[in-house]
């Protein structure tokens, strides 16, 4: 389910009703989290904070005109998903979720390379998600981006 908008309130007005207060909850933790130079933005469909171009010229490798993406989520089609590139590069704040996860949550965790999915908005664990907002300055997530992805 890709929602193409240009603004929040373009977004969350193409959401399907029971998601719509989850979604602006997380965009609220996420805002109020998130390191200083992250900027918001649309990018795959989805509500997104990436490294602006300001920062880091030369964008993400994958297409130089977008910014290095960082962190993102959006209503899928059966579920809302949080994409959170830090926790797929790195190995230690991987492991610090994880857990952090199994203590705060009463469900399993729904998790790929760097999405994690939630079938029922009542499961999100705004907290911890505002928490793992807060743990990569656009810095850091420059030099771990390079030293994985980067194409030498």
């Amino acid at each position: 389910m890709r929602i193409e908008a240009s603004t929040f309130e373009e977004y969350i007005a193409q959401v399907p009703e029971e998601r719509k207060k989850a979604i602006t909850e997380l965009r609220k933790v996420i805002k109020k989290n998130l390191p200083k130079g992250f900027k918001e933005g649309f990018s795959y469909g989805m509500m997104g904070y990436a490294v602006p171009h300001s920062l880091y010229p030369a964008g993400y490798h994958c297409d130089p005109k977008l910014p290095l993406p960082f962190l993102g989520f959006a209503s899928q089609k059966n579920f809302i998903a949080v994409y959170h590139m830090g926790i797929y590069a790195d190995p230690k704040l991987l492991k610090w979720f994880t857990t952090e996860f199994a203590k705060q949550s009463p469900t399993k965790l729904d998790m790929g390379k760097s999405c994690l999915r939630f079938k029922k908005p009542d499961q999100i664990p705004f907290k911890l998600i505002g928490e793992l907002a807060s743990k990569m300055t656009p810095q850091e997530w420059i030099e771990i981006y390079e030293k994985k992805f980067k194409k030498k």
